[in-house]
């Protein structure tokens, strides 16, 4: 075992150096801190070789581990299951303390409790700081402490929680650089050491100008305008840019709406935490009593954009070639996945979560049963969109769909896998009879 103590930083969807809260608390400790990254077996032996995602976070590693250099320091990567990684850290190295930020999915909390048990044998400490959302697990609840389960008042309270914050500052680890480890052999990986090759998939980089915050209303719904939105999501998701510099400058914006799509997030963050049973069951359990038909051609037929309904193929299509769609486009296509062709949420929830590059547990759960109904703050379930009257609405001109289904309008384009106006009312049928 290496003589000298070291606290080490570990970095999860936190992959920033800069307003990263664990990682400047780890900086000011009384001990040098190795800072490092674990790809997770886990995790990883789920995903295609290619997944876009791995290759992400493999460039945002490469972009840290060129800073951290320039401190005279370096990022250590490992790859394997975490719980592994840290017995043979534990054995190897004088660590004092780990230090992390929290996360709050059900697989990351089981995780951490049991890495942090088997530290505790071997007198190691375990330090978890709130870095990825404003307000977390019971700072924003109703005057009994029950957990908001409507969105509306969650957010006022979150809005008015914010007043007494606002004036607090992001945090700047540049004066503590000193306090990191140099002089030692970094362990790196390649994406070819972990099994894993270069995506064409790439993530595009964001957009938090003033133009985009403050004209957000007016061009968040319409899909063809290539910068009527941020592209924050996935950096987000891997915390490419910390959530306080974030909220700041949306809270500085003439126009709230990007900021409601904020507190949107941190209250699904909150539903998951506090209802960890919503990962795979409905909020409102009589909905798990409709009977889906879950047809496996009609779901094909959804995944590969052939439905015959121009704004859910080109949905579709767009997902499986970008990783992204946009988020009108996401409320239609889920909706005609559970009410037009009366497919389980789950399944679409399970193929949203393969695909997204910027793939957010408490998100992705949260809007699919809102599509479905059976959310928290859900739409009712007698809301059932018309995706042909969606295109007039929010794609007048065509250019979305024209963009992603090119045969539209022509012979070679399907014919819808279902009626309109049978699947509502079979839909209406199904929901009723489970519901009554």
């Amino acid at each position: 075992m290496t003589e000298q103590p070291i606290n080490i930083f570990w970095f999860r969807r936190d992959l920033r150096l800069d307003d990263n809260h664990g990682f400047y608390k780890a900086l000011g400790g009384k001990f040098k801190v190795l800072p490092i990254f674990i790809f997770d077996a886990d995790i990883l032996e789920r995903l295609p070789k290619n997944d876009a995602r791995v290759t992400f976070i493999h460039g945002c590693l490469e972009s840290m581990q060129h800073e951290l250099k320039k401190q005279g320091s370096g990022l250590s990567v490992y790859f394997g299951k975490p719980l592994d990684v840290f017995k043979k850290l534990s054995s190897t190295l004088n660590i004092q303390n780990v230090i992390t930020n929290h996360d709050y999915e059900p697989y990351a909390l089981n995780r951490d409790k049991t890495i942090s048990e088997l530290l505790a044998q071997k007198g190691i400490g375990f330090y978890s700081f709130k870095d990825q959302v404003i307000f977390e697990k019971q700072e924003v609840v109703k005057a009994d402490g029950d957990p908001y389960v409507v969105y509306t008042p969650y957010s006022k309270v979150w809005l008015e929680q914010y007043k007494t914050l606002a004036s607090k500052n992001p945090f700047d680890p540049t004066s503590r650089y000193s306090n990191l480890i140099g002089q030692m052999d970094f362990s790196w990986k390649s994406l070819n050491d972990i099994g894993f090759t270069p995506s064409k998939i790439k993530v595009k980089p964001y957009d938090i100008s003033k133009d985009v915050l403050d004209h957000y209303q007016e061009t968040r719904n319409f899909p063809k305008l290539e910068q009527g939105t941020s592209s924050l999501s996935p950096h987000l998701r891997f915390g490419t840019i910390g959530i306080r510099t974030l909220v700041q400058k949306a809270a500085k914006s003439s126009n709230p709406t990007f900021l409601k799509e904020l507190i949107w997030r941190e209250f699904f963050m909150q539903i998951l935490w506090h209802f960890p049973r919503t990962i795979d069951r409905s909020f409102k359990p009589k909905y798990d009593r409709i009977e889906w038909r879950n047809n496996e051609m009609e779901f094909e037929k959804w995944k590969t954009g052939t439905t015959g309904y121009p704004f859910v193929d080109a949905g579709m299509r767009e997902l499986n070639q970008t990783g992204y769609m946009h988020n009108r486009v996401r409320m239609i296509v889920a909706s005609f996945l559970c009410k037009h062709l009366l497919i389980d949420w789950r399944w679409g929830e399970a193929y949203f979560a393969e695909k997204l590059l910027d793939y957010e547990q408490s998100s992705n759960v949260g809007n699919w049963q809102w599509a479905a109904g059976s959310g928290v703050d859900a739409a009712p379930y007698f809301r059932i969109f018309n995706p042909t009257t969606q295109i007039d609405k929010f794609d007048k001109e065509r250019k979305y769909i024209k963009k992603w289904v090119p045969e539209f309008d022509t012979d070679d384009y399907p014919e819808p896998v279902v009626d309109h106006k049978f699947a509502r009312e079979r839909c209406l049928n199904s929901y009723k009879l489970a519901l009554q």
